[in-house]
């Protein structure tokens, strides 16, 4: 992405935009999937990297659900985040100039998009949404693209009113928690999200299951994949649109560039193996966002 840093810097030059001393503090939202501290730690270079960048102190939030990040990016405490296409569709529909999409995670193959897994615990003998007919089923959270909005409309589509399919519709409140609750028995099945890439018994590539994988929160020789959605635009990362141009030109720029200088640090950002960080519009969101009007009957 060197070519990218190259011309932010000359739009910079051009524009003339204040310098980082225009703030005096940076926040970075992470969204809830997994528990606060493994959030702090997976992101705890890019952090640094980002205050060396700015000269100023950057602080890591992470509040318990996806919300916490949209009202923060909303009210512009945050300056930050990584959000999944749905969470980014509610802040553009709630207010279209409080942040813009700059960047999102191309995959190993080169494509810019993920899946949503149904799964279950191998020994359930559930194999199918078919099988899961009267069954606990759980979704990460009202606010998360492939915990939620894309599974439900699909699946909706396809089986009828779910609480009336399912035996009992939950939220366990992120993905994470659906990973170990499905692991643990205490949803029959649920959904979380992958790319789709690489072998299921690592998680595949990246994704929640490859976090949970990493962690040694579960085996995934102990869960099967029962049901997997239509491609999902990956969700963008977004900055403040109030900030000075300067401070987005460096950000972005040392993100888009990560998976060059620090392969460790992009990883955990990436949630697993990636190819790079790309540009985005908000075009590519065009369809989830309609999506979420019609969800929230705008």
């Amino acid at each position: 992405m060197k070519h990218l840093l190259l011309a932010l810097a000359a739009t910079t030059a051009l524009t003339g935009a204040a310098s980082a001393e225009g703030i005096n503090q940076f926040n970075v939202g992470i969204l809830g999937g997994e528990n606060a501290q493994d959030r702090m730690t997976s992101n705890e270079c890019y952090r640094a990297k980002i205050e060396e960048a700015l000269g100023v102190p950057v602080k890591v939030f992470t509040p318990a659900d996806y919300d916490g990040v949209i009202q923060g990016l909303l009210g512009g405490t945050l300056d930050l985040a990584w959000l999944g296409a749905s969470g980014y569709a509610k802040i553009y529909l709630t207010d279209p100039e409080a942040v813009e999409p700059v960047l999102t995670k191309q995959n190993m193959d080169g494509s810019t998009g993920y899946y949503s897994i149904g799964f279950a615990r191998k020994d359930s003998g559930i194999t199918s949404i078919e099988d899961a007919k009267g069954k606990v089923f759980a979704f990460g959270e009202p606010n998360s693209t492939s915990g939620y909005l894309v599974p439900g409309a699909e699946l909706q589509e396809k089986y009828g009113k779910l609480e009336d399919y399912f035996g009992e519709v939950k939220f366990s409140g992120g993905h994470e928690q659906t990973i170990v609750g499905v692991a643990k028995g205490d949803f029959d099945a649920g959904v979380s999200w992958a790319d789709g890439l690489g072998n299921w018994e690592d998680g595949y590539n990246s994704g929640a299951f490859r976090k949970a994988a990493d962690a040694g929160l579960v085996d995934m020789n102990d869960l099967v994949e029962i049901w997997k959605s239509k491609l999902i635009p990956e969700g963008p990362m977004v900055v403040r649109k109030a900030l000075p141009q300067d401070v987005k030109d460096k950000v972005i720029a040392l993100t888009a560039d990560l998976h060059e200088t620090d392969k460790d640090c992009a990883y955990g950002v990436a949630a697993g193996e990636a190819k790079d960080f790309v540009p985005v519009t908000h075009d590519e969101y065009l369809g989830i966002v309609a999506a979420r009007k019609l969800q929230e009957g705008m």
